[in-house]
This record gives C-alpha cells, sequence and structure tokens, in this order.
C-alpha cells in the first residue's frame, strides 16, 4: 500500500501539470494514468485484504489531488459568502468527481475478478465515459474537467473533434495510457515477443494515426468566405460593483462608448457581456424599458446592427401556470431567468435564457426531489434555484437573416449543447460571460481555453464577451485570432466569416458517450449478476 500512494499522487500531479491553461505539457496526459494502473494493478495482485477498497482509496486520492489543483479558484466564487463556510461547500466540486472517478475504478476491479485484464481495461474506458456522461447530465452537473478537455492548449492535436467532440479526447487519452501501462508491465511478465510486437504496433497506430489526421486537417482546413463584421466589448465593470453601485445607466454608456469606439457602418452584430444590464426587465414590457430605448438610441446609426447583451429577466402570471413559477412577495408569480437578448433596429426582441446553471449557486440539485426545500428558498429571497431554465438552446436571427447562436458562461462547457445550435442554423457563437467571480486565476484562462473546443467542434466561429475575463475572437480551426487582456477595459472588432455546413459532431452529438454509457450499465449488470450468482 504505502508504495501505491505515491504512485496515485504522481498521476494526479502529472495530470496537472498536463492540464489547461500550461501550455506545452499536454503530452503528459498520455502518461498520467499510467502511475494510477501501475497502482490499481498492484493492489489486485496482492495478497491484501479488502482490495477493493484499497483501490477506491488509493484512486480517489490521486484525482482529488488533480481535481482540486486543476480547479481551487472554485474557492475564489464563494469566498464572499464567508471562508469558514465556503471551505466545506467547496469541497463538493473539489471531491464529486474524484469519488466517481473513484467508482470507475472500482467498478473495473470488481469486472477484473470475473474476467480476464483486456476485456476489464475496455470495460474501465467505458466506466469511465459513463462518469463522464453522468456528471454533465445529472443536477450535480460539472463537466470542467472531462478528460478530453485537456488538449484545448493544443487544439491543432484534436481537429478531429469535429466527429467525436470532446469524449473522442477522453477515450485517446485512455487508449494510449492504457497501451503504454502494458507495455511497461510486460517487462516484469512473461510477455510474449509477438504480444509485445502488437502492443508496439497498436501504441505506434493509435498515437499518431489521430495525431497526424489532426495536423492535415489543422494546416489544410480552409474557411469559406462569407464575411460579418462582428463587435465585442469587455468593459471590466467589478463584478461586486455591477447591481446597486454602479448605475445601470452608466454600464450602458460605458457599453455603448466601447462599442463605437470600434464600431462600423457595416457592423452587424455588438456583443455585451453576461448581466451587462444588471436590472429585472420584464420581458412583456421590455419595449417600455428606459435601458432598451439607451441601446436602441445607440444602434441607430448601425443601419443592420444588433446587440446581443446579457440581463436578468422575468415574466409574471396571476396564476402559478407552470412548475417552475415562484410567488412573488406581493402576490402572483413569476419565473426568473438569467438571460441573452438581441435587440435590432426593429421592435422585434429575442430572448434566450441560460440553460446550464451552476449546481448550487444558480439552482437547486434535484430540486424535484428536494421540493420540500422550495420553500424555503422562497422565504429566503431565491437565492438558490431562483432561474428557470430553457429547454432547447437558442439561435438568434438577425434582420439580414444571419445566425447566432447565443452561449450564456456555464453553458459553453457542453460540446453537443453548442452543437445543436449550430445544428438549428447558427453560423457563429456568442458566448458572453462574467468571469471576473475566479479572480486573476487559471479559472478564466481554462474558461476561454474550452470555447476553442466548440470552435473545432461545430466549425463556426467563437466570439468571446466577457465582463471582467478574457474576452476573444476564435476562428473555426480555434486559433485565438485576437484577444483582450485580464482586468482591462476595451473592445475588438474581427471580420468573421459565417458556416452553414454542418459537422458530423453537430449533426450526431454525443453519440460516443451514450454508447459509452450503455457499455457501463451492462458491464455494472454482468457484474451485480456475477456476485449474485457467486453467492447463491
Amino acid at each position: 500500500m504505502k508504495k501505491n500512494l505515491p504512485l496515485a499522487i504522481l498521476s494526479g500531479l502529472l495530470l496537472w501539470i498536463a492540464w489547461p491553461p500550461t501550455s506545452y505539457t499536454t503530452f503528459l496526459l498520455f502518461v498520467g494514468l499510467v502511475p494510477m494502473l501501475l497502482a490499481m494493478e498492484n493492489i489486485i495482485e496482492s495478497t491484501a485484504i479488502g482490495k477493493g477498497k484499497k483501490i477506491f482509496n488509493t484512486t480517489f486520492l490521486g484525482f482529488f489531488i488533480w481535481n482540486t489543483l486543476c480547479i481551487y479558484w472554485v474557492y475564489n466564487s464563494l469566498k464572499i459568502i464567508g471562508p469558514l463556510i465556503a471551505a466545506p461547500i467547496t469541497l463538493i466540486p473539489y471531491a464529486l468527481g474524484p469519488l466517481l472517478m473513484a467508482t470507475a475504478c472500482w467498478l473495473y476491479y470488481r469486472l477484473r475478478l470475473i474476467t480476464n485484464r483486456a476485456l476489464s481495461l475496455a470495460a474501465l474506458v467505458c466506466f469511465w465515459i459513463g462518469y463522464e456522461y453522468l456528471h454533465q447530465s445529472w443536477d450535480l452537473n460539472f463537466p470542467w474537467m472531462t478528460l478530453g478537455n485537456g488538449f484545448a492548449v493544443s487544439h491543432q492535436w484534436i481537429q478531429w473533434y469535429e466527429y467525436t467532440g470532446v469524449y473522442g479526447g477522453t477515450i485517446w487519452i485512455w487508449a494510449v495510457n492504457i497501451l503504454v501501462f502494458l507495455l511497461y508491465i510486460g517487462l516484469r511478465e512473461a510477455q510474449t515477443r509477438q504480444l509485445r510486437k502488437r502492443l508496439v504496433i497498436a501504441f505506434s497506430v493509435i498515437l499518431i494515426l489521430p495525431l497526424g489526421f489532426s495536423l492535415y486537417r489543422y494546416y489544410s482546413y480552409k474557411e469559406l468566405v462569407n464575411p460579418s463584421n462582428i463587435v465585442v466589448v469587455q468593459p471590466n465593470i467589478d463584478p461586486y460593483d455591477k447591481e446597486g453601485t454602479i448605475p445601470v445607466s452608466t454600464q450602458i454608456a460605458t457599453l455603448t462608448h466601447l462599442s463605437d469606439s470600434v464600431g462600423q457602418p457595416n457592423t452587424e452584430f455588438f456583443i455585451w457581456p453576461e448581466t451587462a444590464i444588471p436590472e429585472y426587465i420584464d420581458e412583456n414590457h421590455i419595449l417600455g424599458s428606459n435601458h432598451y430605448a439607451q441601446v436602441k438610441q445607440f444602434l441607430n446609426k448601425y443601419r443592420n446592427g444588433n446587440v446581443i447583451t446579457g440581463g436578468e429577466t422575468y415574466r409574471t402570471y396571476d396564476t402559478r401556470v407552470n412548475k417552475t413559477a415562484s410567488p412573488m412577495p406581493n402576490g402572483g408569480f413569476w419565473d426568473h431567468y438569467s438571460s441573452a437578448i438581441n435587440i435590432e433596429n426593429s421592435q422585434k426582441v429575442q430572448f434566450y435564457h441560460k440553460s446550464r446553471l451552476v449546481p448550487g449557486a444558480e439552482s437547486l440539485p434535484f430540486g424535484n426531489a428536494l421540493f420540500f426545500l422550495k420553500p424555503v428558498f422562497e422565504h429566503l429571497g431565491g437565492a438558490t434555484g431562483a432561474y428557470t431554465v430553457q429547454d432547447q438552446p437558442g439561435v438568434f436571427y438577425s434582420q439580414s437573416g444571419i445566425g447566432a447562436a447565443p452561449v450564456i458562461c456555464f453553458d459553453s462547457i457542453w460540446g453537443a449543447w453548442v452543437a445543436k445550435a449550430a445544428n438549428d442554423g447558427a453560423q457563429f457563437i456568442a458566448i458572453i460571460t462574467n468571469d471576473g467571480w475566479w479572480e486573476n486565476t487559471s479559472g478564466k484562462d481554462q474558461h476561454m481555453d474550452y470555447a476553442k473546443l466548440r470552435a473545432i467542434e461545430t466549425r463556426r466561429w467563437v466570439c468571446r464577451s466577457a465582463n471582467t475575463g478574457i474576452s476573444a475572437f476564435i476562428n473555426q480551426r480555434g486559433d485565438v485570432v485576437q484577444h483582450t487582456k485580464w482586468w482591462v477595459k476595451g473592445a475588438l472588432k474581427q471580420d468573421i466569416n459565417l458556416n452553414s455546413n454542418i459537422t458530423f459532431y453537430a449533426a450526431h452529438g454525443d453519440y460516443l458517450p451514450k454508447a459509452g454509457s450503455i457499455l457501463a450499465v451492462l458491464g455494472i449488470l454482468f457484474v451485480a449478476v456475477k456476485r449474485k450468482g457467486s453467492r447463491a
């Protein structure tokens, strides 16, 4: 056991060093899991009692180190509630992912007891894929540490994400690690020369073929010329000063001034960040809003101009017309949204409601099961679980027919969600976010890097407006063409190429994790049946 803990720790450290935003170390992803596999193999081959528990504890330690070192910045977004309270709450995202990862490894061990190593290792990949898909699908979703995200700083290597999404990267990492592991343990086992030759060939093919195809695709890819002038704005307003400290009209004036500083007569979209208009807006009466009038006045000089801006919106009802509506203090009910709003030179206004909410901060996990807690949060003013979501991605259409995918902050981590918008008609992706909560940490950089993956998966330009993070333009190959610096006020303009072609991934979505999850469930059932049969 003593020699296995250092191996698990080594795995955690290697994966951390390889993870974005660190440059030039991505290759460590191909060996980062090898020490963990060796630790599990040592335990399986030992005469120790309680091997399953030892494998779970050992792997949990390594994965906890990896996750905590990569997402340490989560604490920064919570510490405003008090350091003593924030610390235990922060342990949830730090530990939940590693718990699921360790469970996948424990299932691998259980299957290993009743079948051979090769089949068990293949099943381990399925168990892992199943965990990743679960962690993006349930109410405690946090797919930030999906293994395939690790290539975000080396996007030239994974141009084939347009076919597989990030889960193709997860499979690639596991496949290479498993082959390196098998080659290594062959040195201490009576491995035949023929088997070793097969492993070397498999390793070479699985490593070089995807890499070679990706580099060829990267350097040969040509965008179809279909230009549109876009402006992204970074107002750099402290997120803690947005509500109540700085008047909303002043904030809009800052946004319009920055937009005018680079806007052209042919600019078609001005993109402002998440909650750029930090005041509740009634969607049914937005045309009478002074803030709406201020934006409309700005647009007068841009004939084909549109403003995509973040804001908090709501709709009111006399009765509880749906399950999501919450009671208001003075009677009636409302749905409250974190929204993207498209304003143009007409009376038409389009809304998109943020759909991927941060568990705890923006949503009450397992709200149906924990329905009895809803009155508590309503009594507290709806601090948690207040936002209502949209069940389909949105597409904003300009008067000239251009389709834009509005993506709000956490939404941008879901590849299939963004790809669905492309499949529905979006010709570019507009990410609006507010990363200032994390301060000057790697969180803002990781969030920015992950946007490159969405560009490759959909072959769409990404136009990213961050309040206090990093605003940028990313082309269809995933290259960052322009970007602002952290905590700097500014605006960028870019002629992007619109794209209406649909990638394989945009058309088929997360087919890999769905198939992997089905195989994982079958594996779990097989283990359960065999275990029950052995006890009979």
